[in-house]
C-alpha cells in the first residue's frame, strides 16, 4: 500500500486501540467525560459490558495493524478492506442506534481510509 493509505489505515487503528483503552481500563473515569448521554450511576454496573466492546475494538484495531504488516500488497489491501468495512458496519448501527455523531468520529475516519486503499493503492 501506498503512503496515504498507510496513515488512514493507522489512524483508524489507533483510534479504535484508544476507544479499547477507554471501555477495558477506563470506563469508570474517562468513559463518563466520553459517553456523557451514559447516566454516571450506570458507568459501574456496565463495566463488563464495555469491557467486552472494548475487546472487540481491540480486534478490528488488530486486523488493521495486521493488514499494515502483510508484505502482499493484494492480501493487505484485502484485510484492510474487510477491517474498515467492519468498522464502517459497526459505525452505521452505532449512529442508527445511539447517536449520529458515531458516524462522523468512527465511520468518516474509515471510508476516508476505505476510499484511499480502493483507489490509491
Amino acid at each position: 500500500m501506498k503512503t496515504l493509505p498507510i496513515v488512514l489505515v493507522a489512524v483508524v487503528a489507533l483510534e479504535h486501540l484508544y476507544i479499547l483503552w477507554i471501555e477495558m481500563f477506563a470506563w469508570e473515569t474517562k468513559g463518563k467525560s466520553t459517553f456523557t448521554s451514559l447516566p454516571e450511576h450506570l458507568f459501574t454496573p456496565t463495566k463488563g459490558l464495555a469491557a467486552n466492546q472494548g475487546l472487540y475494538n481491540g480486534f478490528l484495531s488488530a486486523g488493521l495493524i495486521w493488514s499494515l504488516l502483510i508484505s502482499d500488497n493484494v492480501w493487505a489491501k484485502n484485510v484492510a478492506l474487510f477491517f474498515l468495512s467492519c468498522v464502517i458496519i459497526a459505525a452505521t448501527y452505532g449512529a442508527i442506534s445511539v447517536s449520529k455523531s458515531i458516524m462522523l468520529k468512527q465511520g468518516l475516519p474509515a471510508i476516508l481510509a476505505l476510499l484511499a486503499v480502493l483507489f490509491l493503492s
